[in-house]
């Protein structure tokens, strides 16, 4: 514990954020240089690094990810598997930035989520919601000599929320403005946006999942054309946006819920499929793809307007994640929400590919000053806690 106590006492730490996506892809590593904490958090990116999981392991956390696909032992053996190449994944990013591992202070890592079940339920006379996120923190922090930090999205979820978003506290500390309202928007496997109300205190933050991002597009991009994602929105680009289908999607019921909420793979992913795929025989690939592409702008600014255009104006929309890269996604949000201006978030300095491992190793330090790091205007928590396990 002497080294936790040093650790609290010291000003600026270099601390690795870690994290993989609903995607499960890889895992995206970001040494950051971390001053101060609270309100007072000054960051500084050193070094990102995005790893790609081996070949076939990606399929294999997928598979374990859905009811009746995955097994225990399998699950099991994954949860250590994925933190062996979490802890590659930190010497990699701190080689890339010329650091020595024991220089480093401090790790934080979301892991990768398996399962999410936030909405409550009752079993055995207790009332719980629940997620799972593998790639085990303790065995990360004796591979590495590094504390760790891990297990976010538990003790929100311990006092009734749904443990997601987490991004919105991060979020209000760095982005944060006087003179502008914003929007952070990521856009991911799923998408979600904090709204920052200009000039507000962390109790005013808005923030939910508003649906699928990239999530549908790669997964049709794979059984179509065998390539992990649509590069560019090249292929949406040259297909046809088909009203009646895009309609037809927009008929999930989670679109009309009201927030706080969260979702991920276990609503949007293999069992969202066969909504799409039985319009497969009766229209184009590439305008499949164009529709499905469309989905997420179009959701995004439902949401919008049915549960934050009322109380805020947008003035700015900062878009951070793999579909700011998406020339087709990101024409159709600035269609959509002109006159705000929708850019990427490096327009003001930050990188949209490693927003997300940057939060965690901020929220690792908000964990370690024993800051709460939740938002319960966001989550639905009954009141702020410290997030994480520290594993020493």
């Amino acid at each position: 514990m002497t080294r936790l106590s040093a650790l609290q006492r010291k000003q600026t730490k270099l601390i690795v954020g870690l994290i993989s996506g609903t995607s499960a892809d890889g895992i995206d590593a970001a040494l950051v240089r971390v001053t101060g904490n609270g309100t007072a958090t000054r960051v500084k990116l050193l070094a990102f690094e995005t790893i790609a999981y081996p070949a076939g392991l990606r399929e294999r956390i997928l598979s374990n990810s859905l009811p009746g696909t995955g097994s225990v032992d399998l699950l099991c053996e994954l949860n250590i598997l994925v933190a062996h190449f979490f802890a590659d994944a930190v010497k990699k990013v701190a080689r890339k930035g010329r650091v020595k591992l024991s220089n480093i202070d401090l790790i934080g890592s979301h892991g990768q989520t398996v399962h999410h079940l936030p909405q409550q339920k009752r079993a055995f006379g207790k009332t719980v919601r629940s997620t799972l996120q593998i790639g085990d923190p303790s065995t990360i922090a004796k591979l590495t000599g590094i504390p760790t930090v891990g297990d976010f999205r538990t003790a929100d979820m311990a006092v009734g929320g749904e443990g997601a978003p987490l991004v919105p506290y991060f979020d209000y500390l760095m982005f944060r403005s006087k003179t502008k309202n914003r929007i952070l928007l990521n856009l991911g496997g799923i998408a979600n946006f904090t709204a920052l109300p200009k000039n507000c205190s962390v109790s005013q933050v808005i923030a939910f999942d508003t649906g699928p991002a990239n999530m549908i597009i790669d997964a049709l991009m794979m059984k179509f054309y065998r390539k992990p994602y649509d590069a560019g929105g090249r292929v949406a680009l040259r297909g046809e946006i088909l009203s009646e289908f895009l309609l037809d999607l927009m008929s999930h019921p989670y679109f009309k819920q009201q927030p706080p909420k969260s979702t991920g793979r276990e609503m949007f992913g293999a069992m969202f499929l066969p909504q799409i795929l039985k319009f497969a025989k009766k229209i184009k690939r590439k305008d499949l793809i164009a529709t499905a592409t469309e989905l997420t702008p179009f959701s995004i600014f439902d949401q919008y307007n049915r549960f934050l255009a009322e109380t805020m104006r947008v003035d700015e929309v900062l878009v951070s994640g793999g579909g700011a890269h998406n020339r087709a996604m990101m024409e159709a949000l600035q269609d959509y929400f002109r006159p705000a201006r929708v850019k990427p978030i490096e327009s003001i300095g930050f990188s949209s590919d490693a927003k997300e491992a940057m939060c965690f190793a901020v929220l690792a330090n908000e964990t370690i000053a024993e800051h709460p790091s939740n938002v319960p205007s966001v989550t639905g928590a009954e009141r702020p806690v410290i997030l994480g396990k520290i594993c020493l």
